[in-house]
């Protein structure tokens, strides 16, 4: 029997300004705990959910929180190319990363078992 296809969470949610994007990593982390395969996408602001300081992020130790579950899964993040942050303290955790482009963004959610969008 084949691979079920993912869910996948695609996350656009600023977290400096919003809880919408630690929800929506939580509620995908609660998908993934069940046994299902989860792609996680950051796009846009939403990238800053990798930012080494969670300071300025709402939910910030929440964020901190889920982050380490999620690699503890070995999930890694697709973050849109060109919102990637130049800070070098950027994914200072070492998550694993697959930079993505819109289009691709687009071909993981067309095939996608469901899908989520924050």
């Amino acid at each position: 029997m084949p691979d079920k296809p993912p869910v996948v969470v695609v996350i656009s949610a600023d977290p400096r300004a919003s809880h919408r994007a630690n929800e929506a990593m939580r509620i995908g982390l609660g998908v993934a705990a069940n046994d299902n395969d989860v792609v996680f996408v950051l796009a846009g602001p939403a990238a800053h959910l990798l930012d080494g300081d969670t300071d300025d992020l709402v939910d910030g130790d929440d964020i901190a929180k889920f982050r380490a579950a999620v690699k503890q899964l070995g999930v890694p993040f697709h973050v849109e190319t060109t919102s990637i942050p130049d800070d070098p303290d950027w994914n200072s955790d070492g998550h694993e990363v697959i930079p993505i482009a819109r289009e691709g963004i687009a071909e993981l959610v067309r095939r996608g078992r469901r899908f989520l969008v924050f």
